[in-house]
């Protein structure tokens, strides 16, 4: 689906405000209402906007705690033959509630995994007592993070 200016200007402002109205949109982009939901639904129906929800703190509900998880996969474990799945690994990984985002990327190391915690100690029980026994992990290196200077869920249109 090609984007026009309308289409993005709808979606810079429900990033910015996903509780904002189809009036309020419609006042803005100086367009009728019923184009603005029927522009709405078209991105919805092309999933380009693929959910809606609130963004917490997550210091203010008891996760102030953030690492960055770099893992290596071995795509042969011992006694087994088949080579194993780097995307089904992922995806058991994803499973874990403590986990925000699993990425497969380039270079020395197979996944990128954000994870949100009470305190180190527990993004330290994540590790060693979760991550690791995913059957394919070879190995982990975690980042702790100091300070956020910014984290958006927002895309530049």
């Amino acid at each position: 689906m090609d984007l026009d200016d309308f289409d993005r200007k709808i979606l810079q402002l429900l990033q910015k405000d996903s509780k904002i109205s189809a009036k309020e949109i419609s006042e803005i982009t100086d367009h009728p209402i019923t184009t603005v939901y029927a522009r709405i639904k078209k991105l919805e129906d092309a999933r380009i906007i693929k959910n809606y929800g609130a963004v917490l703190d997550a210091s203010k509900v008891g996760k102030p705690t953030t690492a960055f998880i770099l893992t290596s996969i071995t795509y042969r474990a011992p006694g087994v033959d088949e080579t194993l799945d780097q995307r089904k690994i992922a995806k058991e990984v994803a499973h874990f509630p403590e986990v925000q985002e699993v990425h497969i990327i380039t270079g020395d190391w197979d996944l990128l995994i954000k994870v949100k915690a009470e305190n180190v100690a527990a993004i330290g029980n994540f590790v060693v007592d979760k991550l690791r026994t995913v059957k394919g992990i070879e190995k982990t290196l975690t980042c702790m993070v100091f300070d956020t200077i910014k984290e958006t869920l927002e895309i530049q249109l």
